[in-house]
């Protein structure tokens, strides 16, 4: 185990890092609420199932990602401190953003920060699916148009 302030490998500065990653096209939550998770990023945000391998697990995908949803065996207390603030989905234009705020808060779906723009030049809003999970709509220019399925 490492100390927090400690990076793993060091001692052995020889070593080179491997090329690069393919980016972070994969995020595991667990979820009170399978069922509703499921149909909020199904059925609003498009996502389609890749595999549901029991009764308890879903892994989701828009095409380049993968969002998989775990029943939590014990209900998770959303109002206690966690490490992960927010999942973000990218959109391929800053009108796209507020067309997807209208979208999902005519559906009642709760919002926590209405569209804005970013001084990078990125334009977002937030809202929350079922479980309460952060969930993050943005145009950001440097990945708009990085690996989105026409």
């Amino acid at each position: 185990m490492h100390d927090r302030g400690e990076m793993p490998g060091e001692d052995r500065p020889e070593e080179e890092r491997p090329g690069p990653t393919a980016g972070l096209r994969h995020v595991a939550l667990y979820v009170n609420d399978l069922e509703a998770c499921e149909r909020f990023y199904v059925e609003l945000l498009g996502m389609r199932v890749e595999w549901r391998p029991d009764a308890d697990n879903v892994f989701l995908t828009s095409g380049c990602d993968n969002l998989a949803l775990h029943r939590a065996r014990e209900a998770l207390d959303r109002e206690a401190p966690q490490a992960l603030d927010h999942i973000g989905f990218i959109l391929r234009s800053p009108a796209e953003v507020d067309r997807w705020h209208a979208f999902l808060a005519a559906r009642g779906v709760p919002i926590k920060a209405a569209p804005r723009d970013h001084r990078d030049g990125a334009r977002s809003f937030y809202c929350e699916d079922p479980d309460g999970n952060t969930v993050q709509m943005i145009y950001h220019v440097p990945i708009a148009r990085q690996g989105v399925e026409d």
